[in-house]
């Protein structure tokens, strides 16, 4: 899974409370959608993509040459643990390998390891951009969510993977693509000073809390240059 999907993952979370609420008068409706994949296709996130290859094409540039390196070097010290010969290592081989070699193979995972930091420094500013835009993004999703249901009088909107079975027409993700579109056209990529991944979400919720009323008291794999 790559970065920016661990990403959508960690950020869109659709309020169920703000769905319920749309729901009141007459729905008579169900569908499915995937709230991650609503952002992922839409324009103002593939917009930010590319600006953000534009910004830093040196940075990733740098590091898909380096990761491609580090591949090549780690490939075959891997490929000795690899008895079946399918380039590929199983859990049952690196079992064996721990057991058998495990000083060998605690040597290149350290490299490894190292090479994961060494790319996380080189792509730090573009991930930080990236995860910036998503977070502006998916921070739109449950009213663009709430619409779609209102608009189309849904009584009950499930995850694809939680219906038994679902219909191409019972799936408004691509609605929910457009309707973020239409509410939120184009994300920053520049994140402010002191800003952190997961504030605005925060920050949106602390507001949303009512207050208190006043009282008298892995399989192994190469590493990733994104």
């Amino acid at each position: 899974m790559n970065m920016h999907k661990k990403l959508l993952l960690a950020a869109v979370l659709v309020a169920p409370g703000a769905v319920i609420a749309a729901t009141q008068a007459q729905a008579q409706t169900v569908a499915v959608a995937d709230p991650e994949a609503a952002v992922e296709n839409s324009k103002v996130w593939a917009a930010a993509q590319a600006e953000i290859g534009t910004t830093y094409k040196t940075q990733l540039d740098q590091a898909k040459t380096r990761g491609d390196a580090i591949a090549a070097e780690l490939a075959p010290l891997y490929k000795k643990f690899d008895t079946n010969g399918d380039n590929q290592l199983s859990q049952a081989e690196i079992a064996t390998a721990r057991s058998t070699r495990a000083s060998e193979l605690a040597q290149i995972e350290a490299k490894e390891k190292a090479a994961q930091e060494e790319l996380g420094r080189m792509t730090a500013q573009p991930s930080r951009a990236r995860a910036y835009a998503i977070e502006q993004i998916t921070a739109k999703v449950n009213e663009a969510v709430t619409n779609v249901v209102k608009t189309r009088n849904i009584s009950v909107l499930i995850r694809p993977n939680a219906a038994f079975f679902a219909s191409p027409a019972a799936d408004i993700t691509p609605a929910i693509t457009t309707e973020i579109d239409r509410l939120f056209p184009k994300a920053s990529i520049t994140p402010p000073a002191g800003w952190q991944p997961g504030q605005q979400g925060q920050q949106a919720g602390a507001a949303a809390t009512p207050a208190a009323p006043a009282t008298g008291a892995k399989p192994k794999k190469q590493p990733e240059s994104r």
